[in-house]
């Protein structure tokens, strides 16, 4: 990547991005060494912001997935109480003889968030509703256990 394209010329940042941007396959696993699919994900869930609110009934997870479409957007329940939201834009391909990218600077790439819900998550009611590159993860509460009532045990005469 050309940072000279992005309004940046500084040798700082041409390193950071040499670090972050590991080359070569999965195939070389030393075992100290991340992934490339653990790093490329790790930069994703940094680089994706995220609002939770919780309200007497439920919890909700807003997330800002700007330029996608709803088929593009993944939602779904892992490991029984993990909620994993994720989804990719992808950058427009150039043809040859249009216009060319003299600036990019809006963000392509995965976007993705897991969320470790509490005991009370209802993962069998669950809503997602994306408006204006806006989703909103709606998960309801279980009702709260009902107290235990005593157990009364007969006492027969011997």
């Amino acid at each position: 990547m050309d940072f000279r394209l992005m309004g940046i010329d500084a040798p700082l940042f041409h390193t950071l991005h040499q670090m972050m941007d590991i080359t070569g396959d999965d195939s070389d696993k030393s075992s100290n060494a991340p992934t490339r699919s653990y790093v490329r994900d790790a930069k994703a869930m940094a680089s994706t912001p995220a609002d939770v609110k919780e309200y007497p009934n439920s919890y909700v997870f807003i997330i800002d997935m700007p330029g996608l479409k709803s088929g593009d957007i993944k939602v779904q329940i892992e490991d029984e109480n993990v909620l994993l939201i994720a989804g990719e834009r992808k950058r427009e391909e150039e043809k040859e003889g249009a216009a060319k990218y003299v600036r990019m600077e809006r963000r392509v790439g995965k976007f993705m968030r897991k969320f470790v819900l509490p005991e009370n998550a209802n993962v069998d009611a669950i809503s997602a509703v994306c408006h204006d590159g806006v989703l909103t993860v709606t998960i309801e509460k279980l009702p709260p256990p009902e107290p235990k009532k005593p157990k009364t045990i007969e006492v027969k005469v011997a």
